[in-house]
């Protein structure tokens, strides 16, 4: 019995997980299913199921939900961990993370929050934010995901600011999971490691 809402969406994550090319599904966890004791669980049966491969799997919790009780969240996450799944901290640079606790979370990924993305070109301090949270994700072996690119000129400052991954409308626009599929298998996914 699923217990705390995570389950399978209508992408055939099993398929999707085993095409061959170098990509996740993400999903995301709210501070509920977070907080709740069956979440593991739950995921794990979710896994069994569908057959994905875990590792292409990724789990995104806002910072706010793990910094609301720390301590808790890192026991869970390395309890997720121990799945197989990959985990990322959602929303990064919005909430009041820590630095002490970051450094224990066992975590893949920041992904840097779309507000400082979309201010990137007329604010220093948004530039200043992202080139910090690059330079702590390389730091701590952490991947950094910059959320929210709607520009070439977007993309070429988090190039230079050495920034690992990025989504957005640039990119494309959300996908139904047919097209995300059909996209996946004709390889028209982007292969480079970074930005």
């Amino acid at each position: 019995r699923n217990v705390t809402g995570v389950q399978t969406c209508d992408l055939p994550i099993s398929k999707a997980t085993t095409l061959g090319v170098p990509f996740f599904v993400s999903v995301n966890l709210s501070a509920r299913q977070l907080g709740h004791p069956d979440l593991v669980e739950d995921v794990g049966r979710v896994l069994a199921k569908t057959g994905a491969d875990p590792r292409r799997i990724k789990l995104e919790i806002t910072e706010s939900a793990v910094m609301a009780d720390a301590g808790a969240a890192v026991d869970i996450l390395r309890r997720l961990k121990g799945l197989g799944v990959r985990l990322a901290v959602d929303d990064f640079g919005t909430g009041y993370s820590s630095l002490s606790y970051l450094t224990r979370l066992p975590v893949d990924s920041l992904k840097i929050d779309q507000s400082f993305i979309a201010a990137i070109h007329g604010s220093v301090e948004s530039r200043g934010v992202v080139r910090v949270v690059t330079e702590l994700g390389r730091l701590l072996r952490l991947e950094t995901i910059a959320e929210g690119i709607e520009t070439a000129g977007d993309l070429e400052i988090l190039r230079i600011l050495a920034c690992d991954l990025g989504q957005g409308f640039l990119f494309s626009r959300p996908l139904d999971p047919e097209d995300a599929t059909a996209v996946i298998a004709a390889g028209k996914v982007e292969r480079r490691k970074t930005l």
